[in-house]
């Protein structure tokens, strides 16, 4: 029986999830064409959710986002007509049925448009319809380019549900997009195509709004200051940042963790850190405390142990600690 996951209710609140997929047997099957489809799909059915994409990482076994999922709000039929002509731009056999269609159900007040909305609105507001579809979608797109058969995905999706505070969104949005340095492929992200920041820097609007809501919540700042802010997470120090600086040996690090030593936050996210991808909830004390309670009566799981906090290598910003203790690095 599959555990059940971590999740606010959208009629509560805004809740932010770092959701996580690889590929079956973590084999390298994207290249980049396909980095390419999926990064238009995560936009594309983001839009048709209406979710937000903090920031994103695509690689070639695997692809992370950050997602913002709001509190439920009614939605008007306009919208949900444009969410749907969003998600089917070009006629298609998959789709319900054709835009002008579904037009004159609304229109005319018919019971299948009554139906169409309730299945629309389904799809939308939840980080699990939003990861089924998004997969869905490119496995149909994957196999009939490479004309092969069979699921795409190694496994269920993971989900860390994290406390909407800047300083948290910050330094897992950062762990997030500096995923190309820690593979080796580039030195600096805003070199890596297929990562929210180097799409903000390209100019995309709705990227660009993501890492500036991540960094001040509503009250963003302009793109300028914000992009200073961030690639001082990035690097230490601002826009002139030298991207070497950030490099450390797995001995220097073993070291430092022996010796109980800090290092600066930079250098530590270009570690890999579970707690970031196995944590099942990520933030402050209160905050992890207050959601393992609501998981415990919802699901009637007796879990006993308390939130674990991360090991003080360096200063996150603030306390932080997860659901889960797992080593820091691997």
């Amino acid at each position: 029986m599959r555990t059940a996951r971590i999740k606010v209710h959208p009629r509560t609140g805004d809740s932010i999830y770092h959701c996580i997929t690889r590929t079956v047997n973590g084999a390298f099957l994207l290249d980049d064409p396909a980095k390419e489809t999926l990064r238009k799909q995560l936009w594309q059915i983001a839009d048709f959710c209406g979710v937000q994409i903090l920031t994103f990482t695509i690689l070639s076994n695997h692809f992370h986002v950050l997602l913002r999922v709001p509190q439920t709000a009614p939605v008007a039929d306009t919208e949900l007509l444009r969410r749907y002509s969003v998600l089917y731009p070009k006629p298609t056999r998959f789709q319900e049925a054709r835009l002008e269609v579904v037009q004159a159900w609304l229109q005319t007040s018919a019971p299948e448009g009554d139906a169409w909305r309730k299945r629309q609105l389904a799809l939308m507001g939840d980080v699990s319809q939003f990861m089924k579809l998004l997969k869905q979608r490119f496995s149909i797109w994957f196999n009939r380019t490479n004309n092969r058969f069979g699921t795409l995905w190694s496994e269920r999706f993971k989900s860390i549900l994290v406390e909407p505070n800047a300083k948290v969104l910050e330094t897992l949005a950062a762990y997030i997009d500096l995923n190309a340095v820690r593979a080796g492929l580039v030195a600096d992200p805003k070199d890596y195509r297929f990562c929210g920041y180097a799409e903000a820097l390209s100019g995309h609007s709705q990227a660009r709004i993501g890492l500036c809501t991540l960094l001040a919540g509503e009250t963003r700042p302009e793109w300028d200051q914000a992009q200073a802010d961030y690639r001082l997470t990035l690097f230490g120090i601002g826009s002139g940042a030298r991207p070497d600086e950030g490099t450390l040996s797995s001995t220097d690090l073993e070291n430092t963790v022996a010796q109980q030593g800090r290092l600066p936050r930079h250098i530590i996210l270009r570690q890999r850190i579970r707690h970031f991808t196995e944590g099942a909830v990520l933030g402050g004390k209160n905050f992890v405390a207050t959601h393992l309670a609501t998981y415990r009566a919802s699901t009637g799981r007796r879990r006993t142990s308390p939130p674990k906090p991360l090991p003080s290598l360096t200063d996150w910003g603030t306390p932080l600690v997860t659901l889960r203790g797992l080593r820091t690095v691997s």
